[in-house]
């Protein structure tokens, strides 16, 4: 399956069922008080964060995901049975937001999980509604429906080392040679046509996740290039290793190229700690190799930052890019762990404040706020019963005597946020 780090979904959770309108049918019982049971809930659609998989191809295919309804009331006062929750599965390092960008959950380690649509609640049977005032209800709630929404997947690799750099500068070599990973190796531009990761073990207790980001090109944060479509998984890296390649025409500039691209993606990336390695440096004398260092000590900042010669083909100097990885990683975990700690779930409810404003159209009276838009979606407008105990709870609340003092008529429509209306 391909490596797909993008996807946009529409998830519907499920509806409530109906309440049910039921009476009592009993052998010489002439008259059965009502026993309509209420609606089960509709199920929630849970996203789940899994290491078992590790793209987001599904969501390519697969771009309605539906939860199931609940069922409808029973009479005898049986209440329907609830939806299945159901749970889509998204890799480690998923971010899920909706439609305007808002982020709604951010996935970092295996088993987190978020509703991320909530099923509509089960209507109220008729049994539901027995009042000294109302002693033969002959109307129940409708089901509310469940919660639609449009979400944007994207994943962002959690690697604790991003390799970057130009195409041919030897990233998926280097991976081959020090970890188990198996990327594609040629000689040619864009070889690596996504992200690959490996594991470097250090010693028995420590290892540490490599991450091989596709070859960049000048104009790449500007969308040229592959390598624009992988810059977001450098920014959940530790530590940026900064590969060159020793027979480059002119090895500040191609550091150049790439450190431009990092900061004009991200200001942030352009401060993540780096080590710089010059591969294909085995067939150097000393005179070269200490020139190209000389040369990127000038140039590169902080002073400080580790420039090692390597070859990914002899093993040379691999033992000291780890151990100066190693090392960067710590330091800035050293750092981050002063820091406060980030939210790793952000999911914002509707609002459910019981508010409510109106708006006048000639003889339209537009009611709208969360609570009142309820209860006319579990009204069913076409029962007089039903409209009646909609009218007493718009008199509770005070819609009512609103209404009239922003000079409702006789005749005139309300009309409850689009979802019902009522001639008053």
């Amino acid at each position: 399956m391909n490596f797909v780090d993008q996807a946009s979904i529409t998830v519907i959770a499920g509806k409530g069922g109906d309440g049910r309108v039921s009476f009592r049918r009993e052998k010489f019982v002439s008259r059965g008080g009502p026993d309509g049971g209420d609606g089960g809930n509709g199920g929630n659609i849970i996203a789940l964060a899994s290491n078992s998989t590790n793209s987001l191809a599904n969501f390519r295919i697969n771009k309605l995901v539906k939860a199931e309804a609940g069922s409808p009331g029973g009479n005898k006062k049986k209440h329907g049975k609830s939806g299945h929750d159901l749970v889509i599965y998204v890799p480690i390092g998923t971010e899920v937001k909706d439609n305007a960008g808002q982020l709604l959950a951010d996935f970092i380690s295996d088993g987190q999980s978020v509703i991320v649509a909530h099923g509509g609640k089960g209507g109220f049977g008729n049994a539901h509604f027995v009042s000294s005032r109302r002693q033969s209800p002959n109307f129940a709630e409708k089901g509310e429906p469940g919660d639609s929404l449009e979400l944007k997947l994207e994943l962002k690799l959690l690697a604790d080392i991003g390799l970057v750099g130009l195409p041919n500068a030897g990233k998926s070599t280097l991976l081959r040679a020090l970890s188990n990973a198996r990327p594609k190796v040629a000689n040619y531009p864009f070889t690596t046509l996504e992200p690959s990761v490996g594991v470097v073990d250090i010693d028995a207790q420590t290892s540490l996740l490599f991450a091989d980001i596709p070859g960049l090109i000048e104009g790449a944060a500007e969308g040229k290039g592959l390598g624009h479509d992988f810059l977001r998984h450098i920014e959940r890296t530790s530590v940026i290793v900064h590969l060159i390649d020793a027979y480059n025409d002119d090895v500040v500039k191609a550091y150049s190229i790439i450190r431009n691209e990092l900061s004009a993606y991200s200001p942030v990336l352009a401060k993540q700690p780096e080590v710089i390695a010059i591969n294909k440096s085995e067939g150097l004398n000393n005179t070269a190799k200490a020139a190209l260092v000389k040369s990127l000590t000038t140039t590169v900042e902080p002073k400080n930052t580790p420039i090692l010669l390597i070859s990914a083909k002899s093993g040379l100097g691999l033992k000291e890019l780890v151990l100066a990885a190693k090392a960067a990683k710590d330091k800035e975990a050293s750092k981050r762990h002063r820091r406060k700690a980030k939210v790793v779930f952000r999911y914002s409810l509707p609002d459910s404040s019981g508010g409510w404003k109106i708006k006048r159209a000639g003889d339209r009276y537009l009611v709208e706020g969360r609570d009142i838009e309820r209860f006319a979606l579990k009204t069913d407008f076409n029962n007089d019963q039903a409209v009646a105990r909609l009218l007493d709870i718009l008199k509770k609340r005070g819609v009512i005597h609103a209404l009239i003092k922003a000079g409702i008529k006789p005749g005139n429509t309300i009309d409850l946020g689009g979802k019902g209306e009522i001639t008053f």
